[in-house]
């Protein structure tokens, strides 16, 4: 039997070195330079879309993945096993074992990281959409045609099980960054939603993961209260608790962040699990 008793002091031991975290905000708001604010020699970048350019001087690792493939792999690596898999599927104890048989470079590297910075989640499902287009539940079974809706159903449960599984990686935070899109709908009444392929996904995030964050610019009125300027602002925020002034997906489980707060990840995380500065 797996099961076992975690004591008190297990639980808050390991609570204060793990958050899982999405990370939302339009496209140029300086999402990825955040990776600044962490640091370098324990974090790990795992580029999704060929955009570090703006870090270019960040001293981190990072590893680029360009295939849905090549994403579960690494997820695999960075989880571990999962104890409920498919003994023939992903995140198996076969597909780990193979995988630190076959990239014990990799290993080494990833045992020395505590942060994973997934940039973005929004080309995981793009590369996710691409992969599953190819398979077989994308083809109609009587007919053989491409069946779009089977695609879409098996790209949102496999993008799930990926971000599950890494929340459940042991003593690593997870920051999965994802770009922000305002929509407006049909009675010109605006909203901001994360930008991914499908529905499903978008919809299950904020339950997986601790903290929901969304990046915004802001200006300041007359008193100096903040005011949600994402055309001309220049003051860079970190909305964080669900119920917001400005309408921004948010959540805190951890019940210690205010409204907003300055763009420092280190900082953010350290007031998330009460740790001091080192």
């Amino acid at each position: 039997m797996a099961l076992r008793i975690v004591t008190a002091d297990e639980r808050l031991s390991a609570g204060a070195n793990k958050t899982t975290m999405a990370l939302f905000g339009p496209s140029g708001v300086g999402k990825t330079s955040l990776l600044k604010t962490l640091p370098a020699e324990a974090t790990l970048c795992i580029d999704l879309e060929a955009g570090l350019k703006s870090v270019q001087d960040w001293r981190g690792d990072s590893i680029p993945i360009r295939c849905f493939e090549d994403a579960i792999d690494l997820a695999c690596l960075i989880g571990g096993v999962n104890p409920a898999a498919d003994p023939n599927g992903f995140f198996s104890a076969a597909h780990h074992q193979h995988l630190v048989a076959a990239h014990p470079d990799l290993v080494r590297l990833l045992a020395g990281k505590s942060i994973v910075f997934l940039d973005s989640i929004t080309d995981l499902t793009r590369q996710a959409m691409a992969w599953a287009k190819t398979r077989p539940e994308a083809f109609s079974e009587k007919t053989g045609k491409p069946d779009t809706r089977g695609a879409y159903g098996l790209m949102a449960r496999e993008v799930i099980a990926l971000l599950k599984h890494l929340q459940h990686a042991p003593g690593r935070t997870v920051i999965m960054v994802g770009i922000l899109e305002r929509v407006t709908d049909e009675f010109g009444r605006v909203s901001w939603q994360p930008q991914m392929e499908g529905g499903k996904a978008g919809r299950e995030l904020p339950g997986i993961v601790d903290q929901v964050v969304s990046m915004a610019l802001f200006s300041r009125d007359a008193q100096g209260a903040l005011v949600h300027d994402p055309e001309r602002g220049t003051e860079r925020r970190l909305v964080c608790r669900t119920a917001n002034a400005f309408g921004l997906p948010a959540k805190d489980r951890s019940g210690r962040l205010d409204e907003t707060e300055p763009p420092d990840l280190a900082a953010l995380l350290r007031k998330i699990n009460l740790t001091p500065r080192s």
